[in-house]
C-alpha cells in the first residue's frame, strides 16, 4: 500500500498527468490510501497490544504451572515417603504378629480371622470402662458379670458386635 502511494505521488510530482481528472482521482486514491494506511497500521498496533498481553498472560501462567507443579513434586515426594514408612511399619508389624500368633492357640486365631473377615479388619477389640471399643457399646450389667465372672483365660465376645473382647486393667471390672 505504502509503494503504490509512493508511485501515485511520484507521478503527480512528475507532472506526467496532466488531465485535471485524473490528477483529481490520482489526489483522492493517495488520500483514501493514505487514510487506509492508518487504519492498517491502528489495527496493526491493537494487534501488538493484544499479542503483548497474551505473552504477559503466557508469562504468568507459565510462572503459576511452574509452582503448581513443584507443589505437586513436593506432595509427590511426601506422599513416597509416607508410603515407604508404612510399607517398613506393615513389614515390621507382620513379623510381630505372625510371633505373636505362633503363641496363640489355633482355634482361637481361626476365630480371630474369620471375625477379622467378617468386621472390616477388626476381630477382637478392648474393654474399657465398661465399653467395648469395636462396636462402642456400653456392656449391660449382665455382660459385666459374666465377664467379671469369667476365669482370665476364657474368651470373652461382645454380644452387640461378636468381637473378641480383651480385658485389661482399664476395663472397669
Amino acid at each position: 500500500m505504502r509503494q503504490r502511494a509512493n508511485r501515485d505521488q511520484q507521478r503527480l510530482d512528475s507532472g506526467a498527468v496532466t488531465s485535471p481528472k485524473d490528477l483529481e482521482n490520482l489526489q483522492r486514491e493517495i488520500t483514501s490510501l493514505a487514510k487506509r494506511q492508518g487504519d492498517l497500521e491502528d489495527v496493526v498496533l491493537e494487534v501488538m497490544e493484544r499479542r503483548e498481553s497474551a505473552q504477559e498472560r503466557v508469562a504468568e501462567l507459565t510462572e503459576r504451572t511452574s509452582s503448581v507443579q513443584s507443589k505437586i513434586d513436593d506432595a509427590t515426594g511426601r506422599r513416597d515417603a509416607a508410603f515407604e514408612s508404612l510399607d517398613g511399619e506393615t513389614a515390621s508389624v507382620t513379623k510381630e504378629r505372625e510371633v505373636v500368633s505362633a503363641s496363640v492357640p489355633a482355634d482361637l486365631l481361626k476365630l480371630y480371622d474369620k471375625l477379622r473377615q467378617q468386621q472390616g479388619g477388626v476381630g477382637a477389640a478392648r474393654l474399657f470402662q465398661r465399653r467395648c471399643e469395636g462396636c462402642r457399646l456400653e456392656l449391660n450389667i449382665t455382660e459385666v458379670n459374666d465377664v467379671k465372672a469369667a476365669s482370665p483365660d476364657t474368651v470373652l465376645r461382645c454380644e452387640n458386635c461378636r468381637r473378641i473382647l480383651v480385658r485389661t486393667s482399664e476395663s472397669g471390672l
